[in-house]
């Protein structure tokens, strides 16, 4: 049966400016980092972006790199679009990234402009895209000139293949260098995707304060702390959770510890007095952060994702409640 998206899908989400930019991202975007890849059920992956849709997010982010295997989470979303969604693109905001590495030799990794180049053209190819909204560079370079980086991004842009661009996972400092040498290309920076979560707040050491000053937006990923803020893991490592899958370098039974339970099973308790799961509390609370125009979330069924946006219905806090979570966090 042809997938036919809710004709209430708009009314459920709101659609946040991305800095100063006319680009508007849902509060709550897909991410397809995990559970999209070649080893993941395809119908899965079908029916979670077709019901992230009838919820209203219109916005879906991928990597070249994003799998296993590397490429295989851009191939299996162009397959998807192809099936489904052939008539809503102009409805979709979609994007994705190159700084890691894809093939072998010096021109598969980093920021070179041959490697960015080529990597988006293989991305797009991958899913079947003339452009992509959004094209990030996923991590800064120590040995390509940012200079060149950034002047790939600005030439990506005005050959059409991206309509805007970001960074990803750049500190404070290159994040400022990299906005001022694309206002003086003429390609305006928009977008920086960090990670932020209540046990992760890096980006409060002056990004977010640096976003804001100079028009641009964060979408925070990981902002369940991939799976940690939410009621996964208080009795153990479930076999089908991320700390159990060994190619996720990045959460393992080391990030498990007993500290860490502490703090959230006293935030569970927080979220429960509001009505809410902690992954609920969780998206919302770092969407109290001005800059932060859309968290980023992942999933792997369709339930996931339905709570998630769930969370909108309470976003407000009290001050108590703020003060109470502080006070947890430190």
């Amino acid at each position: 049966m042809a997938y036919i998206p809710d004709s209430t899908r708009y009314e459920s989400i709101p659609y946040n400016r991305c800095g100063n930019s006319g680009l508007k991202l849902p509060a709550i975007s897909l991410g397809l980092w995990n559970n999209f890849g070649g080893e993941d059920v395809f119908e899965n992956q079908r029916k979670m972006i077709q019901r992230a849709f009838d919820l209203g997010i219109t916005h879906f982010d991928l990597a070249n790199n994003y799998g296993p295997p590397h490429g295989s989470a851009e191939e299996n979303f162009g397959s998807i679009l192809k099936k489904d969604f052939i008539g809503y693109r102009d409805e979709m905001v979609i994007s994705t990234k190159a700084g890691f590495g894809m093939w072998p030799g010096p021109y598969g990794d980093w920021g070179s402009k041959k490697y960015l180049c080529a990597s988006l053209d293989q991305s797009l190819a991958r899913m079947n895209l003339n452009y992509v909204d959004i094209f990030y560079h996923h991590r800064p370079d120590p040995e390509t000139p940012l200079e060149e980086t950034m002047a790939a991004l600005d030439l990506i842009v005005r050959q059409g293949k991206a309509l805007y661009v970001g960074i990803s996972n750049y500190g404070v400092e290159d994040t400022k260098k990299a906005i001022d040498i694309l206002n003086q290309q003429k390609t305006p920076f928009i977008i920086h995707q960090a990670s932020y979560s209540m046990l992760n707040r890096w980006v409060e050491d002056g990004l977010t304060q640096l976003l804001e000053e100079r028009g641009a937006g964060c979408i925070a990923f990981v902002p369940l702390a991939q799976g940690l803020l939410t009621d996964k893991y208080l009795n153990g490592i479930p076999k089908d959770s991320r700390a159990a899958k060994q190619y996720i370098k990045s959460l393992n039974e080391k990030d498990i510890n007993p500290e860490t339970i502490e703090k959230v099973q006293k935030l569970n308790e927080i979220a429960q007095q509001r009505g809410q799961s902690l992954a609920q509390m969780a998206l919302v609370w770092i969407l109290q952060e001005k800059s932060v125009v859309s968290a980023l979330i992942g999933a792997s069924k369709v339930s996931q994702i339905e709570e998630n946006v769930k969370a909108l219905d309470n976003s407000a806090f009290t001050q108590e409640e703020l003060n109470t979570i502080e006070d947890i966090l430190k």
